[in-house]
């Protein structure tokens, strides 16, 4: 066992650690209007959007990674024009990998955010609003603020979600070592050639890495819960 532990790769892990970073980093940017006016609006076009967000949870990863990749692919009228008016490849690279977790994660900063929102008291925003105060300062300094368990939850199911994808990634960026070989991509490949011992060695790991994030949103939960129950 200390031979394999000496003689792993660990670059998948920091690459997938990487990916995450980016994308939820970029989600986050996103989500955040997205999901606070989808909390806030009475629109007859909800229900559609609100569907076409959570596709992501119910497609089959290769249909998703499929029509990603084409729509970033030269056959494509968006990759052919970044290829040739900015020589940018949009597949079997880090870029396209940020890309096409965005898509496949997307649902797991939105839901929580807006379930977030959702639970705000009223009143709360009504006052922000009749002292003055724009929405999009209200959405920063009274809104947000007071949703940090929906943040926390968020921010980090996110992250984990996207250290773990395998389909999406596989058919977008291929396995290219230091580029887009991630830890799933990794597993699937010792397991392929009959390395157990790595693919048991990788997927330990996956799991505690799954294990502790997700106890760590539940504790920071509980603890918001009785902080609110004190209060």
């Amino acid at each position: 066992m200390d031979k394999n532990m000496n003689a792993l790769n660990f670059e998948p892990f920091f690459l997938s650690f990487k990916l995450a970073a980016f994308t939820t980093v970029i989600l986050f940017i996103i989500a955040l209007p997205l999901s606070w006016w989808l909390s806030q609006t009475n629109n007859r076009f909800k229900p559609m959007i609100e569907a076409f967000v959570s596709l992501p949870i119910v497609l089959p990863p290769s249909v998703l990674g499929f029509y990603i990749l084409y729509a970033l692919s030269y056959n494509s009228p968006f990759g052919a024009f970044m290829d040739e008016y900015f020589g940018v490849k949009m597949v079997f690279n880090f870029t396209g990998l940020v890309i096409a977790s965005c898509f496949y994660s997307f649902p797991f900063m939105v839901q929580p955010l807006q379930s977030g929102f959702e639970s705000l008291n009223k009143n709360m925003l009504e006052a922000s609003y009749i002292a003055g105060k724009s929405r999009l300062v209200t959405l920063l300094h009274v809104a947000l603020p007071n949703i940090k368990p929906a943040l926390i939850t968020a921010l980090i199911i996110t992250f984990a979600h996207t250290v773990g994808e395998f389909g999406v990634v596989l058919m977008v960026g291929g396995s290219i070592p230091g580029e887009t070989k991630v830890a799933s991509v990794a597993i699937y490949e010792y397991v392929e050639i009959m390395d157990y011992t790595s693919a048991h060695i990788y997927s330990i790991i996956m799991v505690l890495i799954s294990f502790f994030v997700l106890l760590g949103v539940y504790i920071f939960n509980q603890r918001q819960s009785r902080k609110m129950g004190i209060i």
